[in-house]
Parts: C-alpha cells; structure tokens; sequence
C-alpha cells in the first residue's frame, strides 16, 4: 500500500483534508479515532464511516512484531513481519528515537553489513514504512525517525519521502528529527534540493566511514562513486539550505578505518564543517574478519577528533548485547547464508 493511494481511496470515500489528515493523524500516531474532541460520527462523512473498519484492518495487516529483543541501553529491536511474509528490522533508540527500514535486502553491498549479503529483495512501500512508526508508538513515544535501518533510502526515494511528508505533518514529528540517510546517491542530493522536495525538508545523514577513495569503493563496492570530499561538499550545501548540520556515519572497525591516516583525513575533511561525526564501533557478524575495536580505543579515537576541532560524538550501536546488528534478526529467523571471508587490502 502507497500513502498516496490511501490518500485517494479516503478522497472517493468522500474525505476533505480535514477528514484526511483526522484519519492519518489517528493512524500514524497510532490513536483510537474518538480520541479527539469531535467524535468520527459527528464529523466524518458517512460513507467513510462506514469504510473505516475496514481500511483500520487493511492498515494493522500491513506490519506486526514478530518478535521483540531489548537491550540493557534501553533500546529495543524489533523483527517486523511485513503481510507478505518478508521481515525487516526496526529500533526502539533510547531518548523516544526509532530507526526503521525501508528495504528487504540492500543493493549496496557494504562488506561489513549483514543486511547487503542477501542483495535487495524488495522495496519497502511508504505505507510499510509508516507502520513501523505505527508499531512503535504502541510501544512507547517516538518523537525521532531516523531512516538507518535495513536498506538505502536513495534506492527508493519516492517511497521513503513519501512516508516522510506523512510523519512529518500528521505524524507530528519535528523536520529536522526526521533523518534520511544515504551512502551519497546523487539522487538524494538532487530531490533535497529541488522543487518536489516536498513540504517536509529532513534532516541528512551521510555513510562515510573512510576518507580514503580507494578504500570505500572496498568497504561500499555498489554505491555511488563519489569521492569523500564530494560527499562533505553535497552535505556543506544541504546544510547551508536547510539550516541542520550533517550528521557523518563513521562505523569504527578495528585495522581498518581506526588509524593515524584516517583520522588526519577526518580532520581534513570535517574540521570547520556544519556537522556532527557519529562514530559507531563495528557490531561484530560472526562469520566476517572485521573486529570490534575496545571501548577504550574508540573513546580515546574520539577524544583526540573532538580535541583537533572535529565535533564527534562517540556511539554504541543499538542491540550489541543481543546479538541485533541490522540484518542479523532477520538472518537468523531465515535461511542461513553461506560463511563468506572477505580480504581487504588494509590501510
């Protein structure tokens, strides 16, 4: 189901935006339709009154949770069964966050990443993706969508800035704690920016982990090929656009993107930039060769960026201690993959 299809079927039910936005409101905030102070019979037309029963099951059948995993920061991830039988992944973040997916699979291929072993199954539709919300919000109060989860949003813009639009307006949630995240696909770069952006302008989260060219076309073999400058230059204009600093995705992995070079090429690159570096360590998959750096030497990595003017901010992915790395619930409720082992040519 599209939010944009729902959107007429509720117009030949005879809706006005009014009664729209009431119906999407109590949906996407996952409330009971007399929850407000005019009560549907007194305010919908009669022939939507009718239909609602139904479009209400239509809706809870598009997502359910499978099963439930929390963690000891306060997180929670969540194997989400889409009506077709797929399953995705989505993540309570402590401080009312959620991540959510927007893909079965991913084409990318990020070596490091569970999620792209299987390659993209499927597109997850703009109305999937508002159930996730939809889920969560059942669960506790969710006032940020960051779109990290399962999946690169570029590869299904319509879908994921759809769903944005949504949350945004009759979700209730702030523009800028709507996050969208990319690898750097141009597209991302060229929809923020032009006129079908739409009226929700999210914020933007940038995948970097290396300042290296040669190295990210190892660590990303499928994304776009832009160069680590390209990509700081693509988010110093979005920035200046929509007023929100970049947030930098930087996932921390042990002899790899952890040394001298690297982070003299992070100062180089972000140092004096409008943005945030968020340094994740690796979440160990048990058949690949990255490793986890300790604690201590992330937190000292970090220390040393924050103290040559590069803004970090050092985080522990949602669901280490569960075993829930994106892709790895998934993984383990379906078929097995193959082991693979995958040499690099380490900085």
């Amino acid at each position: 189901m599209l939010i944009s299809d729902l959107r007429q079927r509720l117009r030949a039910l005879g809706a006005l935006p009014k009664h729209e936005q009431r119906v999407l409101r109590d949906w996407v905030q996952a409330k009971p339709h007399d929850s407000g102070r005019r009560r549907p019979e007194h305010f919908l037309p009669l022939a939507l009154r009718e239909a609602l029963p139904a479009i209400d099951a239509e809706l809870a059948a598009l997502a359910r949770v499978v099963s439930e995993h929390p963690g000891e920061d306060g997180s929670a991830r969540l194997l989400v069964g889409l009506s077709d039988g797929q399953m995705v992944e989505s993540v309570l973040l402590p401080r009312d966050g959620l991540c959510v997916s927007s893909q079965v699979g991913c084409a990318v291929g990020c070596t490091f990443c569970m999620t792209g072993r299987e390659g993209l199954i499927r597109q997850v539709t703009s109305a999937e993706i508002v159930a996730q919300v939809v889920l969560a919000r059942r669960l506790r109060p969710v006032k940020k969508v960051v779109f990290m989860g399962m999946g690169e949003p570029a590869h299904n813009l319509e879908n994921v800035m759809e769903a944005i639009a949504l949350l945004g307006i009759e979700g209730g949630i702030g523009h800028k704690n709507l996050v969208l995240s990319t690898v750097g696909d141009p597209r991302v770069f060229e929809r923020l920016h032009g006129p079908d952006v739409g009226p929700v302008k999210p914020a933007l989260a940038l995948s970097l982990h290396t300042s290296k060219a040669e190295l990210r076309k190892e660590l990303l073999p499928r994304a776009p090929r832009l160069s680590p400058e390209d990509i700081v230059e693509a988010g110093e204009r979005y920035a200046r656009f929509s007023g929100y600093p970049i947030q930098y995705q930087w996932t921390l992995i042990e002899g790899v993107n952890d040394g001298p070079e690297e982070l003299d090429g992070i100062v180089r690159l972000l140092k004096g930039k409008r943005g945030l570096l968020n340094m994740i360590p690796y979440n160990q998959i048990p058949d690949l060769d990255y490793r986890r750096p300790s604690w201590e030497r992330a937190r000292s990595i970090a220390a040393e960026l924050h103290s040559r003017g590069v803004l970090t901010k050092l985080r522990d992915s949602a669901g280490q201690d569960v075993d829930g790395g994106c892709g790895q619930l998934r993984a383990r409720s379906s078929a097995t993959p193959q082991p693979i082992r995958l040499k690099l040519n380490r900085p």
